[in-house]
């Protein structure tokens, strides 16, 4: 499998559009699961290691294949800054039928904060409007904490 990064611009009409930033191969089919995903994350973007909260989203095509991997957010030790609006127009320009975000918590402890639980209702309840689901939001750092699995 292909993992392709991108990041958006504005072009000269002042819209967004997606410029790819760096490509990969993986060696997995789909990523059909959390752990799949946290070990995609972990083995590529070093995720787990980082010193600062990031914010990833996939984009996913109906068989689960990525579509790309944006950073939606760069923040501090204890936060990151995350918007339905950033996230929404990124999985809209690449085609996406649905999205798995991931945070890491330097900290190791994958239990969700308040504002992790604010976030995630957030970005569900914006993405049934427009039809691109959220399949699963995962916090990564001595392991993993899926709201799927968790049943959220």
């Amino acid at each position: 499998m292909r993992i392709t990064t991108y990041r958006t611009e504005l072009n000269e009409e002042q819209h967004n559009v997606l410029v790819k930033e760096n490509s990969c191969n993986y060696p997995v089919s789909s990523l059909s699961n959390p752990q799949s995903v946290m070990e995609m994350l972990n083995a590529v973007f070093r995720f787990n290691k980082q010193a600062e909260e990031y914010v990833y989203m996939i984009a996913l095509n109906t068989k689960c294949k990525p579509l790309g991997v944006f950073e939606i957010s760069h923040g501090t030790i204890n936060q990151s800054i995350c918007n339905p609006r950033e996230i929404f127009i990124k999985a809209l320009l690449c085609g996406a039928t649905g999205i798995i975000l991931a945070h890491n918590h330097p900290s190791g402890d994958t239990t969700p904060s308040k504002d992790d639980l604010k976030t995630y209702q957030r970005v569900k309840e914006a993405g049934k409007i427009i039809g691109v689901e959220l399949f699963d939001n995962l916090v990564i750092g001595n392991g993993y904490f899926s709201f799927m699995e968790s049943g959220m």
